[in-house]
């Protein structure tokens, strides 16, 4: 019975604090400098791994894996999040995003999603063409929601998905924790919720890696604002606790060496089970491979 109350709260944990990490990636809002569109015969590979945590508590890993071609882009993803280690409750989920970069921004062509975490599991796909939402598919399909405010289609027009918006973001050519970078208006669909997330200035910070493989250097600290837009229902509680929390949200930026890339270092967010945040543990960069 103690279990069954454990797994029933991990999973409530999960839910509010995946969507709003979700989010805080899109916030991240990883930003090409100049140079990002260069024509290269070869790729650069650049792989990041992130710890996640919850109330004080190691919750998880992500692993992000991002390969750059002349003007296209892969991304993978990966997350595993567990309660003492999977014996009680475990939550794995698969990421992809392709597309074409250029100057005037990255144009996804298609998004992919699978997780898994208790009885609950599903698939998500997301087509673009022309610069808008062609195709969204998910699994198991579920009846819409009269009471849910729809999404049109205008508002499918320029969006990005979670992994685009989160990991490729054209700017100029900025030095390192430059501000400038948190002055960002991102719109992003996931297959269900359209949303914009809205960067502000807030601060600079030195942070010092810890680990081999770590980033030390300045970060650009933005202040982030969630502001739905269409796909959910009024008065959702998840909602509405991250639209009151705003203040309390922040994302901190860093220029990552040989790269045109800003990554996040680190990601906090509040949650209806304690504050959460997610770290950048270590990273590698590849550039030019064949």
């Amino acid at each position: 019975m103690r279990n069954a109350a454990i797994r029933s709260v991990a999973f409530a944990a999960s839910r509010m604090t995946l969507k709003p990490f979700t989010i805080g990636l899109i916030v991240a809002s990883v930003l090409l400098r100049g140079g990002a569109f260069a024509e290269d015969a070869g790729a650069t590979q650049i792989t990041a791994n992130y710890g996640v945590y919850w109330a004080g508590l190691h919750f998880g890993d992500v692993r992000l894996d991002i390969t750059l071609r002349s003007s296209d882009y892969e991304m993978k993803g990966n997350g595993r999040f567990s309660v003492l280690g999977g014996l009680i409750y475990e939550w794995r989920g698969d990421a992809t995003s392709q597309g074409k970069l250029g100057k005037s921004g990255p144009k996804p062509s298609l998004y992919t999603l699978s997780y898994s975490g208790g009885d609950n599991h599903g698939d998500v796909r997301i087509s673009f063409a022309d610069g808008a939402v062609s195709d969204v598919l998910t699994s198991p399909k579920k009846r819409p929601n009269p009471k849910n405010i729809p999404v049109t289609k205008d508002q499918l027009r320029g969006v990005l998905d979670p992994m685009t918006g989160a990991f490729l973001r054209a700017r100029p050519t900025l030095s390192d924790a430059d501000l400038k970078v948190c002055d960002e208006t991102i719109p992003a669909f996931d297959g269900k919720l359209r949303f914009d997330i809205v960067l502000v200035p807030k601060r600079q910070r030195r942070v010092e890696n810890k680990i081999a493989n770590g980033y030390s250097g300045l970060a650009a600290v933005c202040g982030v604002k969630f502001v739905p837009i269409s796909g959910f229902r009024p008065g959702d509680r998840g909602i509405n606790f991250m639209s009151s929390h705003a203040d309390e949200i922040e994302v901190w930026l860093v220029a990552l060496p040989s790269t045109a890339l800003y990554l996040p270092y680190r990601i906090s967010v509040p949650t209806a089970f304690g504050s959460g945040s997610a770290e950048m543990l270590s990273f590698q960069v590849n550039p030019h491979q064949p």
